[in-house]
């Protein structure tokens, strides 16, 4: 199954930050448009599919059996729209007219069954729960002769392929090629525009463009934003095939054919690249956007992958003197080149990194300042890379999988939770209706369908060994009632095994938001109100904690997962800021650990964001974490008290001499645990008390006194990396036992502050 459009350009919401204006970000962003301005609308000549031109080397086969998500009873709601009865969830393009038989224009039809039902619109609405659809492309070819406008909490779906902006939240793109084969090479044309936050993805994607001399086609636009995922997508041809700029971003199982560049690198604060082939392009990947006296990219992690027949691997802007200090700093590992000359090349055409005309392979190699663990030394060469654990590892690289979609699973094998008896809407208590579906699911392995609606629950939902479940446009789980009250005796809200179960569970496409009652109207920031002495708005007090990954527990892979305490409100009109109370982000004290973190972030926390506890065996590639804005009114002592047994960091007694907001909740903790390797993270404190002066450039970086804890009993934090480190707002970048290791002042970036290499 295909989508064949003759100009696919899907464009977004804009990517702006409505409560952090940051002037870098802003310059960096006008520069991109100003270049790239005639790319992400495009009105002029379009074919048929009859004119393509463009011939791939390889087509992906598509599977023949229908996609189940087409045929499957749609009866999903939005709980809290104000007309949950009458509302649309999954629209079917055919339903409005669209006739996907690669002659009709199909443009009216598919932005009919987008905007249908008084949606968020860009430009009109900034941001909305209640208005989720999943548009739904059935097989077929289907022909635009204009720009499609997305809008927001939308997920766009093409039968599966047989293929094995800061406050732009909830949108999917997954399954389609995009042919702009039909466009003259000739003209600025860009398959999808994509400027995009967290709880997004592009998934299993096709691009095909012209690669005839002068082509000026791109694949993937994305100059905003602070994100973000995206993952198995292939280019063909093109001026460029990925053009990109974010605040930080994984990508990974990308396969690029025939591009003039490969990879253009707009501006970024931290980007990690896993699984990238590029083939027989003249550049790989271009990081030299702003030249060296002004560099707009921070940081890349690039990372088993391979270049072939290339002549450029890398072009860099970073060079001895280059502006900011630790702009570009750049981390290769276990990067295979076959035929390309030069592997990393610097202004004025000095070989960096000398390439090959055969193969070799780049085992470790780095541009940038080190701390091992003391620093800073500004290095640039090879370097020995960490000793990665077996157990994380599959084949030539760290083990990876895609998220499931069930393409050749045949209907009936899936159970839905409304057939099954609960309601979704937000009121009646669904508990005994969603544990019957799920042990039935369980015993006989059929996948339970989440049908989209707001599941209320009064006691912990246990998810039994063998469960599958995907939801439709991120259905809630709500918990409810006096159960899970207690701040002393907290309960969890969704159990996965009980202790001494092994087993195995498939977990997508499931979120929450509208209905709370953690909103504007019981919520609003009190930042002139001293807390204390004024006691913490009780009926703000959401969770204890967001997820635990106990003890005995082993085995887990997240893949774009997002653990958001909320700052504002996604249903007022202006995204009014708020102010919620969750003790603790994401928690990890698993003995045996083997753990893969792909694009993960955790944000507002009190304690802390990430904490990793007498584990070992983690991979992570680029966390996120933003400090809680409200800090340190009140500070990180406030509402949850430390507990000793959750190894809960005591601030009463470690900022006992440390001068600042040393209270504010941690980003990343690791304690008495060892091969734990990161590969890129950013680590942010925007706020002092809803102010931004704090990390305003040139002010000292005093948000928080430090952001990033080690801590040791004996010598169990061995084998401890972190490539690409950025912070923001922190005046210490890393603390060991209560010692700073890395001061910002030191390594200071476009925006972030950044050390290219670290470990214990």
């Amino acid at each position: 199954m295909r989508f064949l459009a003759a100009l696919p350009c899907l464009l977004g919401l804009t990517a702006a930050d409505f409560h952090v204006n940051i002037p870098e970000i802003v310059h960096a962003v006008e520069y991109v448009l100003s270049e790239f301005e005639p790319w992400p609308s495009y009105h002029g000549p379009t074919g048929t599919l009859r004119t393509a031109t463009a011939t791939p080397t390889a087509t992906p086969s598509a599977t023949c059996s229908p996609y189940w998500l087409e045929n499957i009873k749609h009866q999903g709601i939005s709980a809290f729209n104000p007309d949950p009865a009458t509302y649309q969830v999954f629209r079917n393009v055919k339903d409005f007219g669209a006739k996907g038989d690669g002659v009709t224009d199909d443009t009216a039809a598919i932005q009919l069954a987008i905007t249908t039902g008084n949606r968020c619109a860009p430009g009109v609405c900034e941001s909305s729960t209640v208005t989720p659809a999943v548009v739904y492309f059935p097989a077929g070819t289907y022909i635009i002769s204009s720009s499609i406008i997305d809008y927001y909490y939308t997920q766009i779906i093409g039968g599966a392929l047989g293929y094995g902006a800061t406050n732009v939240f909830y949108r999917q793109v997954r399954n389609f090629v995009f042919d702009m084969t039909a466009i003259p090479a000739s003209s600025s044309a860009t398959g999808v525009h994509w400027p995009t936050a967290q709880a997004t993805s592009i998934q299993n994607c096709v691009f095909l463009m012209s690669d005839a001399p002068g082509t000026l086609h791109q694949g993937l636009f994305l100059e905003s934003g602070s994100a973000g995922f995206i993952t198995d997508l292939v280019f063909y041809g093109g001026f460029i095939a990925a053009n990109l700029g974010n605040q930080q971003y994984t990508m990974r199982n990308l396969t690029i054919y025939n591009a003039v560049t490969a990879i253009n690198m707009l501006f970024d604060w931290g980007w990690t690249f896993k699984s990238i082939n590029i083939q027989n392009c003249s550049v790989g990947v271009d990081t030299t956007s702003g030249g060296p006296t002004a560099q707009h990219v921070g940081s890349v992690t690039f990372f088993d992958s391979s270049i072939s027949n290339t002549p450029i691997g890398f072009n860099i802007s970073r060079e001895p003197g280059s502006m900011p200090p630790t702009a570009g700093s750049l981390i290769l590992e276990n990067v295979q080149l076959n035929n390309v000359p030069i592997a990393v090349q610097q202004p004025g055409r000095v070989v960096a990194l000398a390439g090959t005309t055969e193969s070799i392979t780049i085992a470790a190699w780095g541009d940038g300042n080190e701390y091992t663990p003391n620093g800073p030394t500004t290095f640039e060469g090879t370097f020995t890379p960490p000793t990665r654990p077996g157990s994380l590892v599959s084949g030539n690289g760290y083990y990876q999988r895609s998220k499931p979609q069930y393409g050749t699973t045949p209907l009936s094998d899936f159970l839905s939770t409304r057939s099954a008896g609960a309601t979704g809407n937000g009121v009646t208590d669904d508990t005994l209706a969603l544990e019957a579906v799920l042990i039935l699911g369980a015993v006989t392995g059929k996948i339970v369908f989440f049908d989209a609606g707001t599941y209320k629950v009064t006691r912990t939902l246990y998810f039994p060994p063998g469960v599958k479940v995907v939801g439709e446009t991120y259905p809630v789980i709500m918990s409810s009632g006096t159960f899970f009250a207690s701040m002393n005796n907290p309960k969890p809200v969704v159990q996965v095994g009980l202790p001494g179960q092994v087993g195995y569970i498939e977990w997508s496409e499931i979120g929450g938001f509208a209905g709370s009652n953690l909103q504007l109207a019981q919520c609003p920031t009190t930042p002139l109100v001293a807390t204390p002495p004024a006691p913490v708005n009780a009926n703000c007090i959401a969770a204890f904690l967001s997820m635990h990954i106990t003890p005995k527990a082993a085995n887990l892979y997240m893949e774009n997962n997002w653990f958001w305490t909320a700052d504002h409100d996604i249903e007022d009109p202006k995204d009014t800021q708020i102010t919620i109370y969750t003790g603790r982000g994401f928690f990890i004290e698993s003995l045996a650990g083997t753990i893969w973190l792909y694009g993960t972030a955790v944000e507002h926390h009190q304690l802390y964001q990430y904490q990793f506890a007498n584990t070992q065996n983690i991979f992570m590639g680029q966390i996120q974490t933003e400090t809680a804005y409200y800090q340190p009114n009140p500070n990180a002592t406030e509402p949850f008290p430390p507990v000793a047994a959750l190894q809960d960091p005591n601030f009463v007694t470690s900022c006992a001499g440390v001068a600042g907001n040393c209270a504010d909740g941690w980003g990343l903790r690791i304690l008495n645990s060892h091969n734990i390797l990161t590969y890129g993270a950013g680590l942010y404190s925007f706020f002092d008390n809803y102010s931004t002066n704090c990390s305003a450039a040139g002010n000292g970086e005093v948000c928080q006194s430090r952001i990033f804890d080690l801590e040791m009993i004996g010598n169990d934090l061995q084998n401890v990396w972190v490539y690409n480190l950025n912070t923001i707002g922190a005046t210490s970048m890393i603390d060991e036992n209560g010692k700073s290791l890395a001061s910002f002042a030191d390594n200071v970036n476009v925006f972030p502050d950044t050390i290219a290499l670290f470990h214990t």
